[in-house]
């Protein structure tokens, strides 16, 4: 009686576990990754869980192995989909967060990016400079003027040009690409200190400033885009960057300190370096014209900077650098002038756009 009763006890659990086990084990991941194993166990049906449960089958029979290997495999299988479902919907939170904190900042601050486009519709590509900001270089600009040296600050400021040409001689020579990149890390830094100054000097005192402020920061920028050019062109090397940091160090704190003591001083200074500047050029031009240099197509930030013709070379963009310099070599020995008769900057209009 009691064996019968637990016959039939064993008879009920088996078919309750084949009930709950049925939709794990014959499940369509576990059917198409079982073998010839699972096919065995389905064709014995019940009577071969009832045995393993009655201790009449041995736990190694492949049957009992195919029921844990589907299961474990059947596990795994939803583990990883689980995992990597997980993942991807942990993934696109992130990105939609950050999308959403972008679009947060730029509605809270009221501040959106701008979509620049010329004149022909197409995207503006550069974010340096706009569109109107693009101009044609002067080259009708009297290249061969120099101011004569009339006083003793004029002569100090025109002996400390030459003294300082040298050593730049000396190491460049005839790679007259890494020496313009070298001079414009130096044009650019004048403009900057003067406007910088007098930007100062105008909140101390409650007073305009001429449009000078901007007269010398538009020379800074503009002698910053001839570096960015050549920097197309010539690519510094560790040594070339080494050189820019030490001479840059030295000659703002000098000009800085120079601009102090005497404005006057500082721009005749400028207005000689300009002077150099552009014997530097043409011998550039010289060169490319032998065939020493080669010509190559001009770098794309020039041609659209200067309005450049499409196949302009680099000739063309040395051409346009030195009239620039030219300009700037105006400006400054102008400002020089107006110091020299007594005046300040802010009672002369500055010469704003002239480059």
């Amino acid at each position: 009686m009691v064996a019968m009763m637990m016959r039939q006890g064993g008879t009920r659990l088996s078919g309750s576990m084949m009930t709950m086990l049925g939709a794990r084990l014959f499940s369509h991941s576990a059917a198409g990754t079982t073998s010839t194993a699972g096919r065995g166990f389905a064709s014995g049906g019940n009577s071969s869980l009832v045995g393993f449960l009655r201790g009449s089958i041995p736990a190694n029979d492949a049957g009992v192995n195919w029921i844990v290997g589907v299961r474990s495999c059947s596990t795994v299988a939803q583990q990883e989909v689980q995992n990597s479902g997980a993942s991807h919907a942990s993934s696109a939170a992130q990105a939609a967060d950050s999308n959403k904190e972008e679009k947060e900042i730029v509605s809270y601050w009221g501040v959106p990016p701008v979509k620049v486009v010329n004149k022909d519709g197409t995207v503006w590509k550069w974010d340096c400079f706009r569109p109107w900001e693009t101009y044609q270089a002067d080259l009708s600009i009297d290249l061969k003027k120099h101011h004569v040296p009339l006083n003793l600050l004029d002569k100090l400021a025109y002996w400390m040009v030459k003294a300082l040409r040298m050593p730049a001689d000396l190491f460049f020579q005839r790679r007259y690409g890494c020496r313009a990149m070298m001079l414009e890390t130096v044009a650019a830094v004048p403009g900057m200190v003067g406007g910088m100054l007098l930007h100062c000097k105008s909140l101390r005192r409650f007073e305009q400033s001429g449009g000078w402020i901007k007269a010398l920061l538009e020379e800074a920028e503009n002698e910053r885009m001839h570096l960015m050019t050549f920097m197309e062109v010539t690519k510094p090397r560790w040594y070339d960057r080494a050189l820019v940091i030490s001479v840059q160090a030295v000659f703002f704190n000098a000009y800085f300190l120079g601009y102090m003591i005497s404005p006057k001083f500082a721009h005749r200074v400028v207005g000689y370096l300009e002077e150099e500047a552009i014997h530097s050029y043409t011998e550039f031009l010289n060169e490319l014209d032998k065939g020493n240099i080669k010509n190559m197509p001009a770098p794309a930030i020039a041609i659209d900077y200067w309005q450049l013709p499409p196949d302009a070379t680099l000739r063309d963009v040395v051409m346009v650098v030195r009239a620039d310099e030219a300009h700037h070599r105006d400006v400054n020995h102008f400002a020089s002038d107006v110091h020299f008769h007594g005046r300040q900057l802010k009672d002369v209009s500055a010469p704003l756009g002239y480059h």
